[in-house]
């Protein structure tokens, strides 16, 4: 599939897949097994798909830390999976942060832990002019 997809189309792809997953497995399993299994799903779907990509993070240009993301696919799209009961503000907080740490415009916040899927799609209109990574 293009790397050039637009947005929404890798994002529905991307929902769908989760929802697939969601129907064939319910509730109860790890972060890793739902997200190994959407690997799985988005490479099928023809998705190129990068696990627990890390980038130093830096304050006033000190490293302070690093940070892992679960998924990015297609080099512009973050996914970050959650096993919980309810999405709160902290969670969508953490989607915004990663994409302004990580340089990218659109995440999804999947949660595989609700008898029904739950999922929200999370925009950085803003680019933020603080460094948080060493460039």
């Amino acid at each position: 599939m293009e790397s050039n997809l637009k947005f929404n189309e890798i994002t529905s792809i991307i929902i769908g897949s989760a929802m697939k997953i969601h129907n064939y497995f319910g509730t109860g399993f790890s972060e890793k097994i739902y997200q190994r299994s959407l690997i799985e799903e988005l490479s099928r779907q023809g998705l190129k798909c990068s696990t627990e990509v890390e980038k130093k993070i830096f304050y006033d240009n000190v490293w302070v830390g690093n940070k892992r993301l679960d998924l990015i696919v297609e080099n512009v799209v973050l996914v970050e999976l959650k096993v919980i009961t309810e999405l709160n503000k902290f969670c969508y907080n953490q989607v915004i942060n990663y994409l302004k740490v990580f340089g990218l415009e659109v995440g999804l916040l999947i949660n595989f832990g609700r008898e029904s899927l739950e999922f929200k799609r999370l925009v950085n209109y803003r680019k933020s002019s603080k460094s948080f990574l060493n460039r």
